[in-house]
Protein backbone atom coordinates (compact mmCIF):
# COMPACT_ATOMS: atom_id res chain seq x y z
CA UNK A 1 0.00 0.00 0.00
CA UNK A 2 2.83 2.45 0.94
CA UNK A 3 4.09 1.98 -2.87
CA UNK A 4 0.39 3.22 -4.22
CA UNK A 5 1.13 6.14 -1.84
CA UNK A 6 4.70 7.01 -3.20
CA UNK A 7 3.50 6.61 -6.42
CA UNK A 8 0.05 8.57 -6.21
CA UNK A 9 2.76 11.59 -4.80
CA UNK A 10 4.79 11.48 -7.44
CA UNK A 11 2.53 11.31 -9.79
CA UNK A 12 0.78 14.36 -8.08
CA UNK A 13 4.11 16.02 -7.93
CA UNK A 14 4.93 16.30 -11.73
CA UNK A 15 1.02 16.97 -12.35
CA UNK A 16 1.37 19.91 -9.81
CA UNK A 17 4.31 21.44 -11.66
CA UNK A 18 2.65 20.64 -15.17
CA UNK A 19 -1.45 21.00 -15.03
CA UNK A 20 -1.89 22.16 -11.30
CA UNK A 21 -3.84 20.47 -8.59
CA UNK A 22 -7.19 20.24 -7.35
CA UNK A 23 -7.61 21.76 -4.11
CA UNK A 24 -8.26 18.13 -1.85
CA UNK A 25 -5.54 16.61 -4.22
CA UNK A 26 -2.88 19.72 -3.08
CA UNK A 27 -3.70 19.16 0.69
CA UNK A 28 -3.42 15.64 -0.21
CA UNK A 29 0.31 16.03 -1.15
CA UNK A 30 1.00 18.44 1.61
CA UNK A 31 0.17 16.17 4.21
CA UNK A 32 2.01 13.31 2.25
CA UNK A 33 4.78 15.73 1.88
CA UNK A 34 5.15 16.60 5.49
CA UNK A 35 5.39 12.74 6.92
CA UNK A 36 7.26 11.43 3.99
CA UNK A 37 10.87 12.33 3.33
CA UNK A 38 11.86 10.98 0.16
CA UNK A 39 8.43 12.01 -1.59
CA UNK A 40 9.77 15.58 0.26
CA UNK A 41 13.15 15.28 -0.81
CA UNK A 42 11.86 14.08 -4.44
CA UNK A 43 9.57 17.14 -4.73
CA UNK A 44 12.76 19.72 -3.60
CA UNK A 45 14.84 17.99 -6.68
CA UNK A 46 12.48 18.63 -9.35
CA UNK A 47 11.48 21.72 -8.01
CA UNK A 48 15.89 22.40 -8.18
CA UNK A 49 15.56 20.73 -11.63
CA UNK A 50 13.16 22.84 -13.07
CA UNK A 51 14.53 26.09 -11.77
CA UNK A 52 18.47 24.95 -13.36
CA UNK A 53 16.66 24.29 -16.72
CA UNK A 54 14.49 27.97 -16.59
CA UNK A 55 17.93 29.37 -15.77
CA UNK A 56 20.21 27.74 -17.93
CA UNK A 57 21.81 30.07 -21.06
CA UNK A 58 21.46 28.23 -24.77
CA UNK A 59 24.14 29.83 -26.80
CA UNK A 60 22.98 31.32 -30.21
CA UNK A 61 24.92 31.80 -32.64
CA UNK A 62 25.29 35.79 -32.77
CA UNK A 63 24.06 37.10 -35.92
CA UNK A 64 20.86 34.53 -35.77
CA UNK A 65 18.50 37.66 -35.31
CA UNK A 66 19.62 39.53 -38.30
CA UNK A 67 19.81 36.18 -40.49
CA UNK A 68 15.90 35.89 -39.49
CA UNK A 69 15.30 39.15 -39.95
CA UNK A 70 17.14 39.01 -43.73
CA UNK A 71 15.13 36.19 -44.41
CA UNK A 72 11.87 37.42 -43.42
CA UNK A 73 12.49 40.28 -45.97
CA UNK A 74 13.32 37.91 -48.59
CA UNK A 75 10.04 36.12 -47.89
CA UNK A 76 8.48 39.55 -47.87
CA UNK A 77 9.54 41.00 -51.18
CA UNK A 78 8.76 37.44 -52.79
CA UNK A 79 5.46 37.45 -51.51
CA UNK A 80 4.87 40.54 -52.92
CA UNK A 81 6.19 40.27 -55.98
CA UNK A 82 3.66 37.32 -56.44
CA UNK A 83 0.89 39.49 -55.38
CA UNK A 84 -1.54 39.88 -58.17
CA UNK A 85 -1.24 43.61 -59.64
CA UNK A 86 -5.23 43.76 -60.04
CA UNK A 87 -5.73 47.54 -59.59
CA UNK A 88 -5.13 48.26 -63.37
CA UNK A 89 -7.63 45.55 -64.07
CA UNK A 90 -10.24 47.15 -62.24
CA UNK A 91 -9.61 50.19 -63.22
CA UNK A 92 -9.84 48.61 -66.94
CA UNK A 93 -13.32 47.47 -65.90
CA UNK A 94 -14.17 50.76 -64.54
CA UNK A 95 -13.53 52.48 -67.49
CA UNK A 96 -15.13 49.78 -69.46
CA UNK A 97 -17.98 50.42 -68.21
CA UNK A 98 -18.25 54.39 -68.13
CA UNK A 99 -17.40 54.52 -71.84
CA UNK A 100 -19.52 51.50 -72.27
CA UNK A 101 -22.99 53.18 -70.97
CA UNK A 102 -21.91 57.06 -72.55
CA UNK A 103 -21.31 54.41 -75.74
CA UNK A 104 -24.32 52.66 -75.97
CA UNK A 105 -26.86 54.63 -78.02
CA UNK A 106 -23.95 55.35 -80.83
CA UNK A 107 -23.07 51.16 -80.68
CA UNK A 108 -26.91 50.65 -81.41
CA UNK A 109 -26.60 52.75 -84.17
CA UNK A 110 -24.08 51.02 -85.56
CA UNK A 111 -25.92 47.86 -85.14
CA UNK A 112 -29.51 49.09 -86.37
CA UNK A 113 -27.09 50.36 -89.72
CA UNK A 114 -25.67 47.08 -89.61
CA UNK A 115 -29.07 45.29 -89.47
CA UNK A 116 -30.24 47.99 -92.60
CA UNK A 117 -27.14 47.12 -94.78
CA UNK A 118 -27.45 43.69 -94.47
CA UNK A 119 -30.62 43.06 -93.54
CA UNK A 120 -29.98 40.88 -90.48
CA UNK A 121 -32.71 39.97 -87.73
CA UNK A 122 -33.45 41.77 -84.85
CA UNK A 123 -33.05 39.03 -82.72
CA UNK A 124 -29.06 38.65 -84.17
CA UNK A 125 -28.67 42.18 -83.41
CA UNK A 126 -29.84 42.00 -80.25
CA UNK A 127 -27.54 38.92 -79.45
CA UNK A 128 -24.83 41.23 -80.72
CA UNK A 129 -25.19 44.00 -79.42
CA UNK A 130 -25.12 41.67 -75.55
CA UNK A 131 -22.27 40.04 -77.09
CA UNK A 132 -20.54 43.43 -77.46
CA UNK A 133 -20.73 43.92 -72.93
CA UNK A 134 -19.64 40.96 -72.58
CA UNK A 135 -16.05 41.33 -74.03
CA UNK A 136 -14.54 43.15 -71.16
CA UNK A 137 -15.42 40.55 -68.71
CA UNK A 138 -14.40 38.21 -71.00
CA UNK A 139 -11.21 39.47 -71.15
CA UNK A 140 -11.06 39.84 -67.07
CA UNK A 141 -11.85 36.31 -66.86
CA UNK A 142 -9.10 35.23 -69.24
CA UNK A 143 -6.96 37.24 -67.57
CA UNK A 144 -7.24 36.25 -64.37
CA UNK A 145 -7.16 32.50 -65.61
CA UNK A 146 -4.06 32.82 -67.48
CA UNK A 147 -3.18 34.56 -64.18
CA UNK A 148 -3.83 31.25 -62.00
CA UNK A 149 -1.98 29.15 -64.23
CA UNK A 150 1.59 31.21 -63.73
CA UNK A 151 1.31 30.81 -60.44
CA UNK A 152 -0.72 27.50 -59.89
CA UNK A 153 -0.19 27.30 -56.06
CA UNK A 154 1.56 28.21 -52.92
CA UNK A 155 3.22 26.04 -50.16
CA UNK A 156 1.28 25.02 -47.01
CA UNK A 157 3.24 26.95 -45.14
CA UNK A 158 2.43 30.14 -46.63
CA UNK A 159 -1.07 29.87 -46.05
CA UNK A 160 -3.04 31.38 -42.85
CA UNK A 161 -3.95 29.06 -39.72
CA UNK A 162 -0.98 26.67 -40.52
Amino acid sequence: MSENLHGRALGLIAKARVEGLADSERAWLNTHLQDCGFCSEHARQTDRALRSLRTAAIPLPADLVSRTQFRVRLRAIELRERQPKRRMLWLACAASWVFGIASAPFVWRVFAWLGQLTGAPKLVLEIGFGLWWTIPAVFAVMVLLLEGARHPGEPDWTKPGR
